[in-house]
């Protein structure tokens, strides 16, 4: 059940951006953004660490300081997100999106506006606060806090090599990712064991799978629809299983993914869990688009742990 709350008055905002979220767009976002928050009397302090480790130290030490900031505000994509929620763990200061990466997940879900920065500053200052769910994955890395999807298997791979690519902007570049990665095997064998559902039993689900996706919001890479019936704030993760199928049934089957189109295919699977974990030979993870390790790894829902600036509506 949504929670949401009128925010205090605003006076300063932590604007952590990303030269690279979405080849540029992140800047250009955060400086139109900056400049609306300065014209509206809201002192601007930015954080654009040169690595991610170097972000979360600098915005850690931020919201340690005697004059904390009111906002914490992401100018940049998921990615940037997912890097940001790391810092703001333990803390009840709100977050702010300002999209400007290449996908946006969270904020269309949320329905901040996209392509307006200074619109998305607005609510920041205008919206209410709402409490979402995040999740954590617990794998070969060190615990991630993620607030869209994370991806296994093929669909890892597919968006580590997306990452990489320099063109096509957008979710084209997802499309042709996969498409290179059709070249090596697809299914591997999967154990997910799903736990934590009030009058439900634990279960054990063993498939040769193409991917497993574990989200808590419907969609990821721009709007594709993997999870299409998550909701933010059930204290729940959805899982969706692509069972193994040819690689020509997998050509047909991501336009309609890449388009935002719910998918309805016999290899196609859903459960929903609080708890859970998957195994697969050398499957790796993709948090929020960003690396995650490698299975096993172990998923948790985090009930209402995300305090979020939303539109006043």
């Amino acid at each position: 059940m949504t929670d949401s709350t009128a925010p205090q008055p605003i006076r300063s905002v932590l604007l952590v951006t990303n030269p690279l979220s979405g080849h540029g767009r992140g800047l250009t976002a955060a400086a139109a953004a900056a400049a609306r928050f300065t014209d509206r009397g809201v002192r601007v302090t930015e954080v654009r660490g040169g690595t991610a480790e170097e972000s979360v130290r600098q915005v850690r030490a931020a919201l340690a300081a005697a004059a904390a900031p009111d906002a914490v505000v992401c100018a940049g994509g998921d990615g940037l997100v997912c890097i940001t929620l790391g810092a703001l763990a333990g803390s009840a200061v709100p977050l702010g999106l300002v999209p400007g990466g290449t996908g946006n997940d969270l904020a269309r879900e949320l329905g901040v506006p996209e392509h307006d920065p200074i619109a998305a500053a607005d609510v920041v200052l205008d919206g209410r606060v709402r409490r979402v769910d995040l999740g954590t994955v617990e794998s070969s890395t060190e615990p991630i806090r993620f607030a869209t999807v994370v991806g296994t298997g093929f669909d890892a791979r597919v968006t580590l090599r997306a990452n990489r690519m320099r063109y096509p902007r957008g979710p084209l570049r997802y499309t042709l990712a996969a498409l290179a990665e059709m070249a090596s095997g697809l299914a591997v064998p999967y154990r997910i064991e799903l736990s934590g559902v009030p009058g439900q039993s634990d279960a054990v689900v063993e498939i040769e799978a193409v991917m497993v996706a574990v989200g808590n919001t419907r969609s990821y890479g721009g709007g594709m629809l993997i999870c299409p019936d998550a909701v933010l704030d059930d204290g729940l993760l959805d899982v969706t299983v692509v069972g193994a199928m040819s690689r020509l049934e997998m050509i047909r089957l991501l336009p309609a993914l890449a388009a935002g189109k719910r998918v309805d295919h016999p290899a196609l699977s859903q459960y929903r869990a609080s708890t859970i974990v998957a195994t697969a030979p050398g499957a790796p993870a993709t948090a929020d688009g960003e690396p995650a390790g490698v299975l096993p790894a172990t998923f948790r829902a985090l009930p209402g742990a995300l305090p979020v600036f939303v539109p006043d509506q």
